[in-house]
């Protein structure tokens, strides 16, 4: 299907000269995508000279000059301190792999319209024509007086764990990979109201998470920090473990804050007895091996399009069914929650995101759905209006709780 749209060579897209229609002319993705996404607006007037003069020169000079003899003014009389870099290099975009920067350019047009429509933050797409660490460092250090924090987007491991490593040593704002932490959020979140849902604390589950790149290694540390029982992670080898000779330097550290349990073999061994099953590597779990999982068990398939397990599958074995899909109860979404956690940080000038504040931000999103719980909502929806102001409050407090926030 998407061949067939991005190259049309059928007769009844061609015009009488012989050339192809307009993409948009047949695709209405396509036509809300004509002219980008977004744009920039002025918030003040510019009617007359008076307002030229304050706007821009001579009066601009005034600010410039108390911005130079007090850094610090300039959160308060620019735009700084309420703009994002949505930075990329193009090498994981989505599920559609390394598609290049300008190929990058529509998602990340679409990330900076989320965090305005669901945070209002505002957002500047960057899609950068490198992919070297150093390069790539190099270049957002020096972007960064420009913006108040820095959200990574679609940067393929293990590289992304480097890239935001060392801008997090080199920055005194905010730096956040959206891959790894706002889908670890969301995960925690939903897993919490599964276990309040049957009774559980988060400490008595064994998860077993597919996928040990991104957004898998960032869920098992929010795991074990908040407490999980056991986790054991398993990439295309099987289960990532101490005893294993070709790890590389981020699964090493993986293997020695994970799988207690010492298991060892394929993701199938794993989910023998396992209460949760979290999917971030796409691919196909048998349903032999969700039927061996314990009663009562968590299926959160969150692969796109294709689940790991389909839901009708996961239904027959699992209490509390989760995807990545908005067609399916229970959407793990990041959108639930990068715009909060910057609205946040920004709010009170945080010098990082930290541990704390992402914990903070998961339980204020479980918190959302209250007494409303059911196995079929266990995470609220994007589009609920008190998500955001939640968990924006409970960032911000959890930064000034951590020494982080600046006001």
């Amino acid at each position: 299907m998407a061949a067939e749209i991005v190259n049309p060579r059928s007769d009844s897209n061609t015009d009488q000269d012989g050339g192809a229609e307009p993409l948009d002319s047949f695709d209405p993705v396509f036509a809300l995508h004509r002219g980008g996404k977004m744009a920039v607006q002025a918030t003040v007037p510019v009617r007359d000279k008076d307002d030229l003069s304050l706007a821009y020169t001579p009066g601009v000079a005034r600010v410039c000059t108390a911005i130079a003899e007090q850094p610090e003014l300039v959160n308060d009389y620019t735009w700084k301190s309420s703009v994002v870099a949505v930075v990329t290099d193009g090498t994981a975009v989505l599920g559609l792999g390394d598609i290049g920067p300008q190929a990058s350019l529509p998602v990340m047009e679409g990330k900076a319209i989320l965090f305005k429509q669901f945070g209002g933050v505002d957002a500047v797409p960057i899609a950068l024509d490198c992919t070297d660490v150093d390069d790539i460092v190099e270049t957002v250090v020096r972007l960064a007086p420009s913006f108040g924090g820095v959200n990574l987007e679609d940067i393929s491991a293990p590289r992304c764990f480097e890239i935001e490593r060392r801008l997090q040593e080199r920055l005194d704002i905010p730096v956040f990979h959206d891959d790894q932490h706002g889908t670890a959020v969301v995960t925690l979140a939903a897993l919490r109201n599964a276990a309040r849902l049957s009774g559980r604390e988060i400490g008595q589950l064994r998860a077993v998470i597919s996928g040990a790149g991104a957004a898998g290694v960032a869920i098992a540390k929010m795991l074990v920090e908040a407490g999980i029982g056991d986790v054991a992670v398993a990439d295309r080898k099987g289960v990532v473990s101490a005893d294993r000779e070709d790890l590389t330097p981020v699964k090493q550290e993986l293997a020695g804050f994970t799988n207690k349990g010492a298991i060892s073999g394929s993701l199938e061994d794993a989910l023998v007895g396992a209460d949760v099953f979290i999917g971030v590597s796409g691919g196909t779990v048998p349903e032999e091996a969700v039927a061996s999982m314990a009663e009562g068990a968590f299926v959160f398939a969150m692969a796109n399009p294709n689940p790991e397990v389909h839901p009708d599958v996961a239904h027959k074995y699992a209490a509390v069914v989760a995807t990545g899909r908005s067609d399916f109860p229970n959407q793990i979404n990041n959108v639930l929650a990068f715009p909060g956690i910057f609205a946040g940080a920004l709010q009170v000038r945080a010098s990082r995101i930290t541990e704390g504040m992402k914990i903070a931000a998961a339980e204020a999103l479980a918190a959302v759905v209250g007494d409303d719980l059911a196995a079929d909502y266990v995470i609220p929806s994007p589009f609920d209006d008190r998500v955001a102001p939640a968990v924006t409050a409970a960032v911000a407090a959890a930064a000034r709780a951590e020494g982080v926030a600046r006001r």
